[in-house]
């Protein structure tokens, strides 16, 4: 294998690498939003009770 193909191999590794590692983030950052939609809904309910009493 010449340098310049294994260091294409190199480049196209790490160019992955970094498109996985920016999908888990997004994943990550869908779940917050949808963890900071519960939370509200839920403070929500819990406020709407509390005013009942």
């Amino acid at each position: 294998m010449d340098p310049v193909e294994s260091l294409m191999e190199l480049i196209e590794g790490k160019s992955k690498a970094k498109t996985k590692q920016k999908q888990k983030w997004r994943e990550i950052e869908q779940l917050k939003e949808k963890l900071e939609k519960e939370i509200e809904f839920f403070n929500g309910s819990v406020e709407h009770l509390l005013e009942e009493y």
